[in-house]
């Protein structure tokens, strides 16, 4: 009889963690001055324009029912992608995000659902053999959708535990075609001023980019995501398409994309433009490398405020470890 080894990250569906703390990108000081009176006023007017009080479960499965893939959902689950903690609830999940684009501050979960993601396409051009644009749904339907269960980490230490719905990326990088130099994929996000007062900050290099080398696209955990928790993803988690690089911090995991691009030269990312100095190409995830202005030793999960140990590449170094093999030189935790 076989044996089966259970993998690193294969861990207990028992102990996934609760629905409710999920996005990723993370609070970096700015050091400019958006006035606190400019947030506190923004944030009261969207309330008013979307409801004070308004449930943000209740409002999300309200708006399920309006999009075009809500058939392909809920996702049959690739049971070797469980966790070593309980699932992360949803309110918190939903309700604590990181979206410059609409402020700056992790309340920012109604003033997102101005995005009105359809219609929606994404372009894929540069060194691939046919550069393209496609309409967001047929992306979506052209590769079988799965549920995987991943831990996330912020660069800011909060964390969270996730069933993201969504489909390799190797899948999209292998039906492309990159071109034979091809080494980097750029993921660019959506701008429109209209709905996002984010883009008036002029300090800010818009739009949202970040990058991934060829080989961390092809890694059998990076995933296109299009759902969560057996829904389409909400505005103010990436709708309608993000993608999740588990063992990365979560401002390398763009959302809202509108393009990747294919290319032989290492882009410099949104980050990493404002501040290289704490936020690198690789953001690798080490408990062992500090943030320069705070400690990345332990965690805290959302929802719950446990902390935890920090695990060396968020727990799936058997098999992402060996990418980095020969770069030695680089900077591949900050």
């Amino acid at each position: 009889m076989p044996i089966r080894r259970r993998p690193g990250w294969d861990l207990p569906a028992h102990t996934l963690s609760p629905e409710a703390a999920v996005l990723d990108r993370r609070r970096v000081l700015a050091t400019t001055a958006i006035g606190a009176g400019a947030i506190a006023a923004g944030a009261l007017g969207l309330r008013a324009a979307f409801g004070q009080g308004r449930d943000p479960i209740g409002w999300w499965e309200a708006q399920v029912g309006n999009d075009p893939t809500r058939d392909l959902y809920p996702a049959a689950r690739v049971e070797t992608y469980t966790l070593d903690r309980p699932l992360t609830d949803t309110r918190e999940t939903i309700t604590y995000n990181n979206f410059y684009e609409f402020g700056s501050h992790k309340g920012i979960w109604q003033a997102a659902q101005r995005l009105p993601t359809r219609p929606w396409t994404v372009t894929i051009d540069g060194m691939v053999a046919t550069p393209r644009t496609i309409d967001v749904d047929a992306l979506i339907r052209r590769f079988p959708l799965q549920e995987r269960t991943y831990r996330f980490r912020c660069v800011e230490a909060w964390a969270m535990a996730v069933p993201w719905v969504g489909f390799p990326l190797a899948d999209l990088v292998r039906w492309v075609e990159p071109l034979g130099g091809a080494r980097y994929l750029v993921f660019e996000t959506f701008q429109d001023a209209t709905v996002a007062p984010g883009f008036r900050q002029s300090w800010y290099p818009w739009p949202y980019r970040d990058g991934l080398t060829i080989d961390e696209a092809m890694n059998e955990l990076s995933l296109m995501v299009t759902g969560v928790y057996g829904k389409p993803l909400p505005p103010q988690m990436g709708s309608p398409v993000r993608v999740i690089t588990p063992w990365k911090y979560g401002f390398k995991q763009p959302k809202s994309i509108v393009r990747i691009s294919f290319t032989d030269r290492r882009p410099v990312s949104f980050w990493e433009t404002l501040q290289a100095r704490e936020y690198g190409f690789w953001a690798n995830v080490n408990p062992e490398v500090p943030h320069p202005r705070w400690s990345q030793a332990t965690e805290r999960m959302l929802g719950t405020g446990e902390r935890r140990p920090t695990l060396i590449w968020n727990g799936y170094g058997e098999y992402v470890a060996q990418l980095y093999d020969g770069l030695k030189g680089e900077r591949l935790f900050a």
